[in-house]
């Protein structure tokens, strides 16, 4: 036997049942598709700029990245309409925010995740 594999087919064949008739595979592929929108560098940046700052226009979410307005808006807009971000306009300026609070717990998680994996070594 290999350390990483097991030697028999099922062992709890009651289990594997009941969890692959929860599986919703259209729900996976959303999320999914969510997670990669935030496997991005510029985009993480752009959420955590989001996360730590509350609402900010496009023009600060670029200076805040380092990023052009225009990469950065196109960023915006795919997180957006990921239902990861939202926005207003007011005149010429589009104001940006985390959709909700769930996003923000996520982008939350995911930080004290990494803190915690990086101080066990």
């Amino acid at each position: 036997m290999e350390k990483d594999r097991c030697d028999i087919y099922c062992f709890n064949e009651e289990k594997v049942n009941s969890i692959k008739s929860s599986i919703d595979t259209e729900e996976i592929q959303r999320v999914t598709k969510m997670l990669k929108a935030l496997a991005d560098e510029t985009r993480m940046k752009i959420v955590f700029a989001l996360y730590k700052g509350g609402e900010l226009c496009v023009c600060d979410a670029a200076n805040i990245t380092g990023a052009t307005v225009a990469t950065t808006s196109h960023h915006l807009r795919l997180l957006r309409n990921m239902g990861i971000a939202k926005y207003r306009k007011e005149g010429k300026l589009a104001f940006y925010s985390l959709d909700d609070e769930h996003v923000e717990q996520l982008i939350e998680i995911a930080f004290l995740h990494q803190k915690e994996v990086n101080t066990r070594g």
